[in-house]
């Protein structure tokens, strides 16, 4: 049996879960999530918790159960508490800014990069340098901060990256320059 899986998922005050065989939906003071339970898996809801539990012993249904829970847990934490992402610009005249639902970057192109923002997804920007992403679903703060990540990859010779403050990278050493005139 799955560690995570067995593990009753707590439902705080003021969120209401809702279960329509296969649709599961979590709403909260932050919002509203739905999602499909996969198959395989059973759901009881009880006024405080809601148990994950396995139709059968099936490899679909073992590997549906802990994932099932998380998904589950998530939602509930998404929608009483919210989820962030902090990711750091680094490079020089790099900066980033929000105007309304759109997140304009400079990051060294010729163009500026205009990236609007999808729906339950918000950005806040400090010192132009660090933008946090904050939403109610994990899973998409999780995508647009990889989008953002994307747009300009780390270069380790250089120094230069949009990436998580978390996820330090070391500059790649420089060579020595020869003089020839010496040897």
């Amino acid at each position: 049996m799955s560690r995570i899986g067995k593990l009753p998922i707590e439902i705080p005050k003021g969120v209401k879960v809702t279960y329509n065989e296969p649709c599961l939906q979590v709403e909260g003071p932050k919002g509203a999530l739905s999602r499909n339970v996969m198959e395989g898996v059973a759901l009881v809801l009880s006024d405080s918790s809601v148990v994950v539990n396995r139709a059968d012993d099936s490899i679909k249904s073992r590997s549906a159960h802990g994932l099932t829970r998380t998904l589950i847990n998530n939602m509930v934490v998404g929608v009483t508490k919210g989820f962030e992402t902090a990711l750091e610009i680094s490079g020089v005249g790099y900066r980033a800014e929000v105007k309304g639902n759109v997140l304009n970057l400079s990051l060294g192109y010729s163009h500026p990069i205009n990236f609007e923002l999808p729906k339950g997804i918000s950005v806040e920007v400090e010192k132009m340098t660090k933008v946090v992403v904050k939403g109610i679903d994990k899973e998409l703060v999780g995508q647009i901060a990889a989008k953002i990540r994307g747009f300009r990859g780390r270069n380790p010779i250089k120094g230069k990256a949009s990436s998580t403050p978390a996820k330090q990278f070391s500059e790649k050493p420089v060579k020595p320059v020869k003089n020839k005139a010496q040897s």
